[in-house]
């Protein structure tokens, strides 16, 4: 049964950045639309072929005001972006209300929220892509939109340049190291001392790959290449050992552990974590990773950072004693989501900072809320996540006082905040 085809006048944007226009079944949701596009599109059908609330653009017949020619030409295949045909001020106003709109289904009305940090393009310091070797060529990109196909780009306007210049020469190497049709996963971060990356594949490492990757790293100038095989990690060459520098603290990086996307993206949210806990003597930094707050905060202050990898912890504690004029910090290995820390146990702090992954910090919140922590910090990559565990902290006691949104994931519909409470 061919598509239905509907022309629709584009309302608003949802909360994803897709277009919603407003029909008499419902919403339609339209991707890489602006408000004031007139679109012809085919309705997509959902399963056993009932009608579905998505549709596929077919053309935009009258565009809106806010729209933009994006910049990148795989725009609209690669899943990587879905929002650079919205032009700056609409781009920076659908920031806004996206964190709004999540705050609102918890019923918050009234917060204020700060203008939106919007990292510049060529920003994203860490990359994670798909590559598969299809006889005489290897695909190397990201995944279509909801789909599992693979995009070969030749080029991305949101990473950083040394990371793009990989592409191909990477493209080179792999059919090297893999059979064919093999696929693998690759993470490169730019860190202070060179790119390090992190290749996982289901095939194993024999001499002539060593040696291939070896020269590699020479040739392009490497800090280190690790080898994954069925979670089996292997560092196959350092040359200069990965470090991050966190406001001038050093601090190793553990292959393919998490780091803010952006330099500038987390130099803003260690701005509003620095400031809005000025004053304290004693912190907590819950889900501390490798000390991208922990570390800078105790200049000021004694930290105590929390952290269920590790690896990771061993990384924080190896910059702490590395660094010059910091106070005291703790560390405690510890799975949060299993055992937060409880009422009397946060009793020791002035303020609490927590960092939590997609899924939010539900257990650590109603512990919080049953705290008299005078002040807490949440750092959050889920608008949405975040409003459920600010609600707990609300209803606990605390007031909402201020948010300020990150967006470093520049087109992607993603979006980061900072928030602080108090009681």
């Amino acid at each position: 049964m061919p598509a239905e085809r509907l022309v629709v006048r584009i309302a608003r944007l949802g909360a994803q950045g897709d277009g919603v226009a407003e029909t008499a079944e419902g919403p339609l949701y339209v991707p890489f639309t602006v408000p004031g596009d007139v679109v012809e599109i085919a309705r997509e059908t959902g399963r056993r072929g009932a009608a579905s609330r998505r549709a596929r653009l077919l053309a935009v017949m009258e565009p809106g005001r806010g729209r933009q020619t994006p910049p990148c030409p795989h725009f609209a295949t690669c899943g990587g972006c879905a929002l650079q045909h919205l032009g700056a001020a609409l781009y920076e106003d659908w920031a806004r209300e996206r964190i709004r709109t999540a705050l609102g289904h918890h019923g918050f009305d009234t917060v204020p929220i700060a203008a939106p940090f919007i990292e510049q393009p060529q920003s994203r310091r860490r990359l994670v892509l798909k590559a598969q070797v299809t006889g005489s060529r290897v695909l190397l990109g990201f995944r279509e939109r909801r789909s599992h196909r693979l995009v070969d780009i030749h080029e991305c306007p949101v990473a950083r340049p040394p990371l793009v210049a990989l592409f191909d020469p990477l493209r080179d190497l792999l059919p090297h190291l893999l059979p064919p049709r093999a696929m693998a996963e690759i993470n490169l971060t730019e860190t202070a001392t060179g790119i390090d990356c992190v290749i996982a594949a289901e095939a194993p490492l024999g001499l002539a790959c060593r040696e291939a990757l070896a020269a590699f790293a020479v040739e392009w100038d490497l800090a280190a290449i690790h080898w994954s095989e069925q979670g089996a990690l292997e560092t196959v060459v350092t040359r200069r050992p990965p470090m991050m520098d966190f406001d001038g603290i050093a601090v190793p990086l553990p292959p393919g552990a998490f780091v803010q996307a952006t330099a500038g993206g987390e130099a803003a949210l260690r701005a509003a974590v620095v400031e809005w806990t000025a004053g304290a003597e004693r912190i907590a930094d819950l889900f501390s990773g490798i000390g991208t707050f922990a570390l800078p905060l105790a200049r000021g202050a004694a930290v105590h950072a929390v952290e269920g990898a590790r690896a990771l912890l061993e990384a924080l504690d190896a910059g702490a004693r590395g660094a010059q004029g910091l106070r005291r910090v703790s560390v405690e290995h510890r799975d949060l989501f299993r055992r937060p820390l409880l009422p009397h146990e946060l009793a020791a702090f002035d303020a609490v900072v927590f960092d939590p992954p997609r899924a939010g910090a539900m257990a650590q919140a109603q512990a919080l809320a049953q705290s008299r922590v005078p002040g807490v910090i949440a750092v959050s990559c889920n608008p949405n996540t975040f409003a459920r565990d600010a609600r707990i902290l609300v209803d606990g006691g605390y007031r909402l006082s201020a948010i300020r949104p990150v967006d470093q994931f520049l087109w992607s519909g993603q979006m980061e905040l900072a928030a602080h409470f108090h009681r």
